[in-house]
């Protein structure tokens, strides 16, 4: 055992004591963090704009700040980004993350010197709750590797600009450096298969103990490595226990992971968006992941089925209950106010507050009023593989309104590694499972309005493909897993199995 290790576990005892400390104490901090936004606030273009001299309560907030999105609050961010300070936060912003827009091109979230620290901390304590638990840290004398964006930033007016993930690369800590890959040398590569290929070069023959990243990338990388040895993962890397991962449902690509890894293993989900570090796993034992009420962020919350309409009901966490979907609202430290950033969530305890993600407002299928969720796709697919050898590489879904013959359907668009014997027999299961989740969908089914979904087998490597095809390969880049729409289902058409 190292230095390092030795004293990595009283470090994560003290550290993790503390967040329990205010976890113990939801409403207390929540208010004092609620108390400190408006403070801040009042001194803010954003501010003068909403009264914030008036508010001292929530009931205040509620009746001056509506709830928005980023084209809400995108003539304030055109202002801060032309230059101009103390907008939606006191100053200047430290760095803009760039994202996709979904509606006018990319969209610059501002972190600040307050929202920064709280990314890398929350990120931090998650790996030290697991040390906790498992009363091992020897991991942290191991390689580890983060599949991420470029951390090379562009200059916008005197502020940093680049992906979250390549601004988070500037923030390792110095006792970690020296265990860090890919060299920064390669993860400036911008094109994803040159650069997966390189981290492949200067990995295979390292102790890599820690695996981070999004799944399908890091699938990407386990096949390369495998293609390159002929080994498992884990006979290549025997000391790697856990992988940490974000932004998907795990569950329908654990399979397909445990047969490249060789051996099951341990997994922390973790819930960073460019907006603020949500939430994270604190336990191997209990569902969900502990939102994170003392990281500069207040919380709101409105029912997923309440949502478009005019007056919904807007709630703090005193007010959640347990098994609702809500889509998720954020004022933080950032300038960032009544924010939707477009996630739903159900809460899986409140002693303390875990959550986990269920999908995105605008991610469902409605077309015939059945309003499907991600939660529910994810959990067909899963009751269906499990206990057999069938490994999904990736899926998404859609509705098919206009088919050529007969009624119409939704339409499951699966990559599948190892496929079930018979198609049909599984759509069957997968179709019985959406049934005994929605009960809107059972109706549609027995009313004879829809006919059971039907698979469509995406070739080996079409996901990459498409994604390739509209410029959108590899970093933190993902597939919807369902849409309302048929445009991504329409593009998929091109890369199915030839029958």
């Amino acid at each position: 055992m190292s230095i390092k290790s030795f004293f990595a576990i009283p470090f994560a005892k003290f550290a993790t004591k503390k967040v329990q400390k205010w976890a113990k104490k939801p409403f207390e901090t929540q208010e004092k963090v609620f108390k400190n936004l408006i403070s801040e606030g009042r001194k803010t273009a954003f501010g003068k704009d909403h009264n914030f001299d008036k508010i001292t309560t929530y009931e205040d907030f509620k009746k001056h700040v509506k709830v928005t999105d980023y084209e809400g609050l995108r003539p304030y961010v055109d202002r801060m980004v032309a230059g101009e300070e103390n907008v939606l936060w006191k100053g200047k912003p430290l760095y803009y993350a760039k994202t996709s827009g979904t509606t006018s091109g990319a969209k610059y979230i501002p972190i600040t010197k307050e929202s920064m620290p709280t990314h890398i901390k929350a990120a931090r304590n998650a790996l030290l709750f697991y040390i906790v638990e498992k009363n091992d840290a020897s991991f942290v004398d191991g390689k580890m590797i983060f599949l991420q964006g470029s951390p090379v930033l562009e200059d916008k007016n005197g502020v940093k600009l680049g992906r979250l993930s390549g601004i988070v690369a500037h923030y390792v800590p110095q006792y970690l450096l020296k265990n860090r890959l890919p060299s920064w040398e390669t993860n400036c590569i911008e094109d994803w298969d040159t650069k997966v290929n390189a981290i492949v070069e200067e990995t295979v023959n390292e102790n890599m103990t820690v695996i981070s990243g999004i799944p399908s990338w890091v699938q990407m990388y386990f096949e390369k490595l495998i293609e390159k040895t002929g080994k498992k993962v884990s006979e290549l890397f025997p000391n790697f226990n856990f992988f940490i991962y974000g932004g998907v449902n795990f569950e329908p690509y654990k399979n397909k992971f445990e047969s490249l890894i060789g051996k099951k293993i341990d997994y922390i989900e973790l819930y960073p968006a460019s907006e603020g570090f949500i939430a994270y796993q604190d336990s191997q034992t209990e569902k969900g992941m502990l939102l994170q009420l003392d990281s500069g962020i207040f919380y709101e919350f409105i029912p997923a089925t309440e949502f478009f309409d005019e007056n919904p009901t807007r709630i703090s966490i005193k007010d959640v209950k347990i098994g609702v979907n809500y889509v998720i609202i954020l004022n933080t430290t950032a300038g960032l106010w009544g924010y939707n950033i477009g996630d739903t969530v159900e809460f899986t305890s409140t002693k303390p507050y875990r959550i986990k993600v269920t999908g995105r407002i605008k991610h469902f299928i409605s077309a015939f009023g059945e309003h499907v969720i991600g939660k529910e796709v994810e959990k067909a697919l899963n009751d269906s593989i499990q206990g057999t050898n069938i490994n999904i590489s990736e899926f998404t879904v859609a509705p098919q309104v206009n088919p050529k013959s007969g009624l119409p359907y939704h339409e499951w668009f699966i990559e599948f590694e190892n496929e079930p014997e018979n198609l049909d027999d599984f759509a069957k299961k997968v179709d019985a499972s959406m049934q005994a989740q929605n009960i809107y969908y059972f109706d549609l089914i027995e009313g004879k309005i829809l006919r059971p979904l039907v698979i469509r087998k995406v070739k080996k490597g079409g996901f990459h493909e498409y994604m390739k095809s509209i410029d959108k390969f590899g970093g933190q880049n993902k597939i919807p897993q369902l849409s309302d729409n048929r445009k991504i289902a329409d593009v998929l058409d091109h890369f199915l199995e030839e029958q």
